[in-house]
């Protein structure tokens, strides 16, 4: 987008991972590669596309509040975010970036909902750590984001990996199946329909907002 005062997203991605690639041996970072390549050639977890009714939902946000899809769809377009926790530094930069850019998506008439698996308590520490207002959603079990075709489940070897960094996702999301949803971001109008769909199988790459303001001036 043109004359944007937002900061490049990927910038702070790239950095990421950098200091990532530093904490990690390099078996670590080739298996996590290995995983992403893996996962695109499964043709698992795809997701709905462009031109598609989005699925209704209603969800708990991070207060404990009902939140409804097609409740807010009724009063102008949303920007549906699906992400992995709080634990993965590469979510919390790419919600502060969509935080950022939340005064010009209002000016669209655009409202922001991000959703994850986690429990509400992490959900309510997402918010607190990067200063988020609008609504974080618990979607236990990955229900709603199975219903957008994005989940996936973790490989025993990356499962091993993620538990010796400290990440325990059956404590993290309340239940065993060891299953994230991609990182997602949909824009939906008021007919419900899906007029952007970016689904990216690796974690470390993530949409800008600006390309979701691009969007939102063409509705």
């Amino acid at each position: 987008m043109k004359n944007s005062p937002l900061s490049p997203l990927h910038f702070d991605l790239d950095n990421a991972t950098i200091q990532m690639e530093k904490m990690l041996t390099p078996e670590t970072v080739t298996m996590f590669e290995q995983s992403i390549i893996q996962l695109r050639a499964s043709g698992l977890a795809t997701g709905l596309k462009v031109g598609t009714k989005a699925p209704d939902f209603s969800l708990k946000d991070q207060n404990g509040t009902n939140v409804t899809l097609y409740d807010y769809t009724a009063h102008g377009p949303v920007i549906l975010l699906f992400y992995r926790g709080v634990w993965c530094p590469f979510c919390n930069i790419t919600l502060r970036a969509y935080q950022q850019a939340s005064e010009l998506f209002e000016a669209s008439g655009a409202r922001i909902l991000a959703i994850s698996p986690q429990s509400p308590d992490y959900s309510t520490t997402m918010q607190t750590n990067n200063s988020i207002t609008f609504p974080i959603l618990s979607d236990t079990g990955n229900e709603v984001a199975s219903r957008y075709n994005i989940v996936f489940e973790l490989s025993e070897s990356i499962r091993n990996v993620y538990q010796s960094l400290g990440i325990s996702l059956d404590d993290y999301n309340g239940d065993s199946s060891w299953t994230l949803p991609l990182p997602t971001t949909f824009v939906i109008d008021r007919a419900n329909i899906i007029r952007l769909a970016y689904i990216e199988a690796d974690y470390k790459r993530r949409l800008e907002p600006s390309q979701v303001l691009d969007v939102l001036a063409s509705l």
